[in-house]
């Protein structure tokens, strides 16, 4: 988790979370976000913290997932039993976010279950339908939701999005609702990351 979150961004460092546990992990990162965090994780599993945090500072917070994968899946359903495909879910199922403020955008590969969710809850990739009546919404960026060919990631998937998508994306995002922050995830530690992670987050008004 550690190593994968590494990248050298000219943003000042507010603290690093290391923890054994996703649950520990989730209540250290909460308690120490930033009026406006930006959030570096390995693992999509980074923002569940962030978004509980963040959650308990408005009475409505929109959730913008960008993502190859839906995450959505529960320890029943889950293919693989692995925790990285459950954190959007996660939040859903406890309520830190409703699915009518969720958009879930540039998801490409999603097992049966994780499609049939989507159906039963309404959740699209609808910029504004999620963001219409929120007071800040939080941006989940993992970097797989751009093509391979723009980005090194731990589960490229192909056919993805260009930068100049994601940063139109997130240009429309930060018109529509105020930022509270946003994470960068599933991104391997190399420095050709680096300028398209800078990209993005220029765009998204960072």
């Amino acid at each position: 988790m550690a190593q994968g979150a590494f990248l050298p961004l000219p943003y000042p460092e507010t603290a690093v979370v290391e923890a054994d546990t996703l649950a520990e992990q989730t209540t250290a990162l909460a308690s120490v976000l930033s009026e406006r965090p930006v959030v570096l994780g390995g693992c999509c599993c980074s923002h569940v913290g962030a978004v509980r945090g963040l959650a308990a500072r408005v009475e409505r917070l929109g959730l913008v997932w960008l993502d190859a994968h839906g995450d959505l899946n529960t320890p029943e359903t889950s293919p693989s039993g692995n925790l990285w495909g459950m954190p959007l879910r996660m939040l859903l199922d406890d309520g830190v976010v409703s699915p009518a403020d969720t958009a879930l955008v540039g998801a490409r590969n999603l097992d049966p279950p994780e499609v049939d969710y989507l159906a039963e809850q309404g959740i699209d990739d609808s910029l504004e339908r999620a963001l219409g009546g929120v007071d800040a919404v939080y941006v989940a960026l993992d970097l797989d939701v751009l093509d391979p060919s723009e980005v090194q990631v731990f589960v490229p998937e192909p056919d993805g999005h260009g930068v100049d998508d994601v940063e139109s994306i997130l240009r429309e995002v930060v018109s529509r609702s105020r930022l509270s922050g946003i994470g960068v995830t599933g991104h391997l530690r190399d420095e050709r990351n680096v300028p398209v992670a800078e990209r993005l987050l220029v765009a998204a008004g960072l």
